[in-house]
């Protein structure tokens, strides 16, 4: 997971809520959720919020996700603030958020400190909200729990270290190289970020920490 910066709203949207004042979600126009979906992928650098794989922003692969659940904040349905663009992975994510509570959110700086992955995929969480949040959403805590997320992780993490020639079972040992690596990681390319960028950087920081 990684920390979104929520910006400015679509126009399409604050022009939509004003003509329609008192309006919820459901009410909302397709177009306008187009436009929704396509701002939250922009300024997440078309990475899923929870997940981090790869969306397009259309509606082939990519939902508005409500972070505050519409059942349980029902005034914040058309909140910009309070929308993501999610993955429509089949029970998980969006998908398996239904109306839980998120007591951790990628709109949450820690979102970055409390989720730590390994290279075997899974990800651990380091609180207890942490630890809440990869269940509701069933981000892979165990390749039970997800196994498909989990060796996708896996397999990214086994080839950056095949290609790059870095990490413990290498035996390279270069902070420097590490850390270059990192920000390669953070940087995007043509406003996008490589697919689950956020777990490899907490992996690579995990190797810097030992």
């Amino acid at each position: 997971m990684r920390e979104i910066n929520k910006g400015t709203e679509p126009l399409i949207l604050t022009n939509w809520r004003r003509a329609n004042p008192g309006s919820s979600y459901s009410d909302v126009t397709p177009g306008v959720r187009e436009g929704i979906r396509t701002a939250c992928a922009d300024e997440q650098f078309y990475l899923c919020a929870y997940c981090g794989q790869k969306i397009s922003g259309t509606s082939a692969d990519t939902v508005n996700e409500h972070v505050e659940a519409q059942r349980i904040a029902p005034t914040r349905t058309v909140d910009f603030s309070n929308i993501v663009a999610s993955c429509n992975t089949k029970k998980q994510c969006d998908s398996a958020h239904g109306s839980q509570q998120l007591p951790l959110t990628p709109l949450m700086g820690k979102c970055e400190t409390e989720l730590s992955y390994g290279i075997d995929g899974c990800v651990a969480g380091l609180t207890d909200r942490a630890k809440t949040t990869i269940e509701v959403l069933n981000l892979g805590s165990s390749l039970g729990r997800n196994k498909a997320l989990v060796q996708q992780r896996h397999y990214l993490a086994q080839a950056m270290i095949a290609y790059e020639g870095a990490g413990p079972s290498t035996g390279v040992e270069d902070d420097e190289l590490l850390g270059v690596l990192i920000c390669e990681l953070q940087e995007p390319v043509d406003g996008r970020l490589g697919a689950y960028s956020p777990a490899l950087v907490s992996i690579l920081r995990n190797w810097l920490a030992t």
